[in-house]
């Protein structure tokens, strides 16, 4: 273990991560009836230029006057490129910042981003005596933001988690496909032919880089990695295959773009009831090892060791949030 010790960020369920435009308020107010775990009220890509006024006032009286204190809130400010962000954050953060968790911030590109944004919210959580501290979440969605993604993740105490965003970092990079997520007919290889001169098509994910290297940035820094948007709110099954590839490179989370989602995020990222006992039992196994002065014991014919307890001990926190959230 490093002397450098990572400071965990505050424990959140972040499962499923729903996005609702801002320029509805019917879409707001069922958003906060979800059981998606987070609720990210859209002021960007989903709001149109001549609704960005409206769909921020729209926001402040959701903010105000619906009942989120079971829900964890964010709101997706417009890019620090615009000519919207100041206006976002300062009246967003005034009129109704003490009902906010977090702020999102798109095509976050570099630490300085990042470092503004802070300075701004701070100076107004402090002129306005706001007895919470607002968290950020950071969109990774260009090449600039995946090549300072180390540093952007460690910019501010204020951050909380990564997310990938798929679309924009694919039109960043230049990447032949118009999708949103998912996978790629040409992103694959051939196998050498058989005795017959059969040749096998085996596709890759096209996305597995970019998401490992948000995720290491993302863990490396204590904070979330959650994976974005899949933009075929039609196909389940594809959705739950992208979500439990996520899941196993180590992200928390995945955005729900459709309400249709968000169960599926939250199938995908909570431990089974078979993952939850074999974890259980490895804690057991190894409580028992440690008072018999063993550092390692077998279970089930396998080794287990100090990193399983680990391993398990994450698994079965996790499962101790989400029982809570069901009471």
């Amino acid at each position: 273990m490093s002397f450098t010790v990572i400071e965990q960020v505050p424990a959140r369920l972040n499962r499923s991560e729903l996005a609702v435009p801002g320029s509805n308020p019917v879409f707001l107010e069922k958003a906060q009836k979800s059981n998606a775990d987070i609720v990210f009220l859209d002021l960007e890509d989903a709001v149109a230029p001549d609704d960005k006024v409206q769909a921020r006032k729209n926001i402040i009286e959701a903010l105000n006057d619906l009942d989120w204190s079971a829900k964890t809130v964010s709101v997706r400010i417009n890019g620090l490129d615009t000519h919207y962000m100041y206006r976002d954050v300062i009246d967003i953060v005034e009129q109704a910042g003490q009902h906010l968790d977090l702020i999102m911030i798109p095509k976050a590109g570099t630490a300085c981003d990042i470092y503004a944004l802070d300075m701004l919210v701070t100076q107004i959580e402090a002129a306005k005596g706001h007895p919470n501290r607002i968290g950020f979440e950071m969109i990774i969605e260009t090449a600039l933001g995946m090549q300072n993604v180390n540093e952007i993740a460690a910019a501010s105490p204020r951050n909380e988690s990564l997310h990938f965003g798929v679309a924009d970092y694919a039109a960043s990079t230049k990447a032949r496909t118009t999708g949103i997520g998912g996978p790629n007919e040409d992103y694959h290889v051939l196998t050498d032919k058989d005795d017959a001169g059969n040749r096998q098509v085996h596709w890759g994910d096209m996305w597995h880089y970019p998401i490992t290297q948000m995720v290491i940035a993302a863990r490396a820094n204590g904070l979330r990695p959650i994976d974005g948007p899949f933009g075929d709110f039609s196909d389940a099954e594809g959705y739950l295959a992208q979500a439990k590839r996520a899941a196993t490179l180590g992200c928390e989370g995945k955005w729900a773009i459709h309400p249709s989602q968000i169960e599926l995020a939250n199938q995908a990222f909570s431990p089974s009831e078979k993952e939850i006992t074999k974890a259980t039992r490895i804690l057991e196994a190894m409580e028992q090892a440690q008072k018999e002065g063993k550092g390692a014991v077998a279970l089930d014919g396998r080794l287990i060791d100090i990193a399983s307890i680990k391993q398990a001990e994450v698994m079965v926190a996790a499962a101790k949030q989400i029982a809570a959230l069901d009471k």
